[in-house]
Formats: C-alpha cells, sequence, structure tokens
C-alpha cells in the first residue's frame, strides 16, 4: 500500500510523498517492522512519542503523531493528525480491507462475551458461518483461539477481521468494551447492528465518574453505527432510558427487549436448577422456550443476542427456537462439577459488583440449602468496589469465603482487607487453592457454590508474574479429592 491509499484518513501535505509504500502499521515500537507506519499513541501510562526514534531505527519509514506529540528530530517524515488513534484505526480497516459482511458489536457492563457467543450460536444453527470475537478469545468455524483483551487493538482487530473473511465467515459478533470505544478500537469496523446489556460500577480506576462510563459506551450509538441501524437494547437496566434517548438521537432503529421491551418482551420465567422455561412476545406471538442455562441474566443475555440476530436478518422463529440448544460461555455460571452430596459446583467471571449480585441472585431461587461462594478482588484495579463487594456477598450468600483474586502488584492481604471490612463473617483464606477445597469441603445436600472472579481465565497474576491456575480444574481437582 501506498500513503496515498490513505487519502482522507492521513493528510499527504505533511511531509511525506504519496509514493511513500507501506508495509505495515503499528503502535508498539518493539514490533515495528521495516517499512511500517508507526503511530505514536499517547497512552495513560506511557506516551507513544517517546519511543517514536526507536520505531525509526528498527525500520518505520514514517510517523504518525497528535499535535502536540515532541517526537524530536527524526530522519523520516513525521504525519501530524487531531488524533492518532483515530487515524491508525481507520488506517487498519483500510490497510487490511476485507471484513465479514455482517458485524454486530455489544456494548455494556455485564453480559458481553455470553451475547457474543450466544448471536454467534444462533446464526450458526440457522446455518450461517459465523464468529465471535471477546474476551474469552475468538471461535469460528475451525478456529478457538483464547485471547485477553475484549476488544483488541485496531491493527490486530482488522488483521483478525480479514482473516475471517477471507475464511469464508460472513457474520460476526464483537465485544465492545468502553476502554476500546474510548480508545477509537473499533472505528473502521463496518457494524450493521449494536446492543446494550446493562451498565454497573466499573473501571473507575479508568473512568472518572459512572456518568463518563456511560458516555464511552455511547459511542457505538453515536458514532459508530450508522444513521437507522438497529440497536438492541436491553429495557429493564436503570441506564436503559439513558441509552434508548442516546440511540433515538442519533437516528438509531431502537429494538428493545426484557420484560419491559416492546420488541422481544419477556411474559414469564419459572427457574429450575439447570435451565428455564421462558414466554416470550415478539410481533404478537407468544414463543414458549427452554433455555437450557441458568439464571435470569442469561435470559436476558439471550434475549439481547436474539435480538441483534433478528436484527440481522434471521428469522423469529429459528432466531428465538436456537435459543433452546445454546451452550453458555466460558466461565459465565459454568457448572463444572457436582459434589459427593449433590451440590452443583459453578464457575463464573462475576469481578464487579452488579455481575456478583446477579449470580448470586440467580442461584437462590433452586438452593434449598446454603449459598457459598469464594471471590476476591483484582489488585491495580478500582478499589472502591472492594466493600461494595464484601457487602453483596454477605447479604446475598451464606457462606462467604474471602480469598485472592489477581492481586498484581498490590499486597494481597490489604485487597481482603478492603472487602472484609464490609464483610465480617466471612472466612478469609488468601491461598485461591485452598479456599476452593474448604468451599467444596463444606458442601451439604441442597447447598451451592459459587467460585466467582476469575472466570474462563487460565493464570493468576501476583507480583508481576502470572502463574498458570484454572478455578475449573482446581475446581476438579477438589471435588475428585473429596469424592476419593
Amino acid at each position: 500500500m501506498k500513503l496515498r491509499d490513505l487519502a482522507g484518513i492521513l493528510p499527504l501535505d505533511g511531509g511525506a510523498s504519496g509514493d511513500l509504500e507501506i508495509g505495515g502499521l503499528g503502535s508498539d515500537s518493539r514490533a515495528t517492522a521495516v517499512g511500517d507506519l508507526f503511530f505514536a499513541l499517547a497512552g495513560s501510562r506511557a506516551d507513544g512519542a517517546a519511543y517514536a526514534a526507536d520505531a525509526v531505527r528498527r525500520g518505520a519509514v514514517a510517523v504518525v503523531a497528535g499535535r502536540d506529540a515532541a517526537v524530536g528530530a527524526l530522519s523520516v517524515p513525521v504525519i501530524v493528525v487531531d488524533d492518532p488513534r483515530l487515524a491508525l484505526a481507520l488506517a487498519a480497516a483500510r490497510f487490511f480491507g476485507a471484513q465479514p459482511a455482517t458485524m454486530v458489536a455489544v456494548t455494556g457492563t455485564s453480559g458481553k462475551t455470553s451475547v457474543a457467543s450466544f448471536t454467534r450460536q444462533i446464526w450458526e444453527q440457522d446455518g450461517t458461518a459465523a464468529a465471535s470475537i471477546g474476551t474469552t478469545g475468538v471461535t469460528a468455524p475451525g478456529r478457538e483461539e483464547y485471547g485477553s483483551l475484549t476488544t483488541p487493538d485496531p491493527v490486530a482487530l482488522h488483521r483478525l477481521l480479514k482473516e475471517l473473511a477471507d475464511a469464508g465467515v460472513t457474520h460476526a459478533a464483537m465485544e465492545a468494551s468502553s476502554h476500546g470505544l474510548d480508545q477509537r478500537r473499533l472505528d473502521g469496523v463496518r457494524l450493521s447492528a449494536g446492543a446494550f446489556t446493562n451498565l454497573g460500577r466499573d473501571h473507575m480506576d479508568y473512568h472518572p465518574t459512572v456518568e463518563d462510563y456511560h458516555k464511552a459506551k455511547m459511542r457505538l450509538f453515536e458514532t459508530l453505527l450508522p444513521k437507522g441501524a438497529p440497536a438492541v437494547i436491553f429495557a429493564d437496566d436503570q441506564w436503559s432510558e439513558a441509552t434508548e434517548n442516546a440511540a433515538r438521537h442519533a437516528g438509531l432503529d431502537v429494538l428493545t427487549v426484557g420484560r419491559k421491551g416492546t420488541f422481544l418482551t419477556l411474559k414469564r420465567v419459572e427457574h429450575e436448577r439447570y435451565r428455564q422455561r421462558a414466554e416470550i412476545e415478539a410481533a404478537g406471538a407468544i414463543h414458549e422456550i427452554d433455555l437450557p442455562l441458568a439464571g435470569d441474566f442469561q435470559i436476558y443475555n439471550a434475549l439481547v443476542a436474539a435480538g441483534l440476530a433478528i436484527a440481522t436478518g434471521t428469522k423469529t422463529e429459528a432466531a428465538l427456537g436456537a435459543l433452546e440448544r445454546l451452550k453458555g460461555a466460558s466461565g459465565r455460571l459454568e457448572l463444572v462439577g457436582t459434589s459427593v452430596s449433590g451440590a452443583p459446583v459453578y464457575v463464573d467471571y462475576a469481578h464487579k459488583p452488579d455481575a456478583l449480585e446477579n449470580v448470586l441472585t440467580a442461584v437462590r431461587p433452586f438452593t434449598t440449602g446454603r449459598v457459598v461462594v469464594v471471590f476476591g478482588c483484582g489488585g491495580d484495579r478500582d478499589r472502591g468496589k472492594r466493600p461494595i463487594m464484601g457487602e453483596i456477598a454477605s447479604r446475598l450468600a451464606d457462606i462467604v469465603i474471602v480469598t485472592d483474586d489477581n492481586p498484581r502488584s498490590e499486597e494481597p492481604a490489604s485487597i481482603r482487607a478492603a472487602i472484609l471490612a464490609a464483610a465480617p463473617r466471612a472466612i478469609e483464606i488468601g491461598d485461591r487453592r485452598e479456599a476452593i477445597r474448604k468451599a467444596i469441603g463444606i458442601l451439604g445436600a441442597g447447598d451451592t457454590l459459587i467460585v466467582a472472579g476469575k472466570g474462563h481465565e487460565e493464570g493468576q497474576t501476583i507480583a508481576g508474574r502470572t502463574l498458570p491456575f484454572s478455578d475449573h480444574e482446581e475446581v476438579r481437582l477438589a471435588l475428585r479429592g473429596a469424592a476419593a
């Protein structure tokens, strides 16, 4: 690609010839290859301008920087733009070109992973080559890759979208995190529809207020979706009305789902231990559905996913019928095993207040004994949520075991102490493996155990090192040990 092929994204009068050959794009100087166009991005911890010279030494043929960036004297052209992050995202979309024809994105505090996965599954059952992209990685025909970022950086994302399109994938559902939206990672994705699940306290180490957090998510509707595109919005959340207003003001086709929804209305739900029976009204007709997943939040996620599928061409009967064959996303109220007394043990990714409240509330209707929860909070993240989660656990669970999550660079005991301040009757066991074993050892008939916080993760980050650790595997080992 030549620089002139990025006209309209980058100014061609910025000291670089339109004939300049561009071999690749990037914003990490360490990964720069000969022929790359380097984008100097300002971050919260480091400024890419400081690494521009290193990128040039490694072979960058030009540097794109913001108007106030101090890149120093360089031997290659410096192209100045107002928003380097936006320029990178749009350039990546044009550089890689191909995308699945039907792209949808879902935002919200909780449920994004499940909605993306459920949407993919509905499309697949309707005979479509589909993919999902998000916190648990990438799932597509013949492809299953574990990931770590909810929304990948623009270069990785658009490279992935091209690979999926080249492999015949026509439909893809992706998560849209507040970070990803705020940092322009989704700009350049040609979206057909968008969705909103809910909003609760999260990422308060990044966003100054909850209102700012919501505003970041609204970029999906206000900026990225084309006018007239469907916006599927869960109607029963405290932030639903504000989201509907933002979507309508942006000229979108607002489709609400849930008990208060008008596009897909949840009329009735009967909860059972491993499934729930629901009546859903769509276009005046009632559909009876057996969803093979427990918890109110799962039926809500399923409705959002069905709404996205219907809004992008799947027939209503096919979309709702597919709900009866859904498989839960990894680590989302996932039944890992049963104790010798018959108590189910679930692993869930709940690492924020609303999510923990949802999962504990979800298991109460079918728990005749005690609800037991094992959880902790991550280090180097929003410290204010720690006592909030302690209070929620104490209020909704009968036995609370506070343990370590990913302490990162913080002292684990101080994180536990912040939780315990609002959970004075909780049991403190810092070693997560031992905490899981303790919880399984005390389970009796009718009890339910939730191991919360890490979900699908396969490592635990302590003092700068990520050690192998899987809640799934530890639960299985503890169950086998208890049965021996």
